[in-house]
């Protein structure tokens, strides 16, 4: 019983944590391609435009967050090393801000789509009922791969720094109000911190996961899977 448990354990581990790795690697080398392309080589001289994964993994966010919410069975999400842009080298600062913080979000949404189309493709063409073994493998973690990307491009578009959404917001701004609202990156995390866990506890329909991103999330990994021909 124990061994069963320990294996479902490192399957459920696997499922997600291979999905969300690609995922938040790509979003994150997403920014430093659109940056060089901008003006800003700063990730290229740094060897971050790389897609190999050790070059971008956090040890908390990109492996120990998402295999501890894997195992407690709760939304898997998580986190690589930041791509640096130096936003004053852009050949249009502010436009160029928006363009790089949307390329994250955007590789996360087309990832879904590649997701969803390669899930169709399988669908289509697998027609021995539900698959297992290697197959049922690759089946979970292309559902996942789908449903983490979705999460992750709605989440990053949180308007709160230094968050995907919160650079849009200062691109956005007047110069003045820009440069104020970017004083808000330092309380970045525990702000965070605190609307995703602190208040929660306190109030527990105050849930920003379940009142602001899960409903659209689950909205639009609904639609995916179901345009891929799977039943949700």
């Amino acid at each position: 019983m124990q061994t069963m448990n320990i294996t479902a354990i490192l399957y459920s581990a696997a499922v997600w944590i291979i999905p969300l790795v690609i995922a938040i690697v790509l979003h994150e080398v997403s920014h430093g391609w659109v940056a060089n392309a901008l003006g800003d080589p700063t990730a290229k001289r740094l060897g971050r435009l790389s897609v190999n994964p050790i070059t971008h993994v956090d040890p908390v966010g990109t492996i120990l967050l998402p295999l501890g919410l894997a195992i407690a069975h709760l939304p898997v999400f998580g986190w690589a090393k930041p791509v640096p842009v130096a936003f004053n080298r852009l050949r249009n600062p502010r436009l160029g801000m928006i363009l790089v913080a949307a390329a994250g979000p955007a590789m996360n949404l087309a990832l879904a789509l590649l997701g969803t189309i390669m899930l169709a493709i399988g669908v289509a063409a697998w027609t021995g009922g539900t698959p297992t073994g290697t197959l049922g493998f690759l089946f979970d973690n292309l559902i996942n791969f789908v449903a983490i990307n979705v999460f992750l491009a709605i989440f990053n578009m949180l308007p709160i720094p230094p968050f995907d959404g919160g650079h849009v917001v200062q691109g956005l701004l007047p110069p003045p109000l820009a440069k104020r609202y970017a004083r808000l990156g330092r309380y970045g995390f525990p702000l965070l911190l605190f609307l995703l866990v602190i208040l929660p506890m306190m109030m527990p329909g105050a849930n920003l996961v379940s009142r602001v991103i899960g409903p659209p999330s689950d909205a639009l990994i609904r639609f995916l899977l179901g345009s891929a021909g799977l039943s949700v």
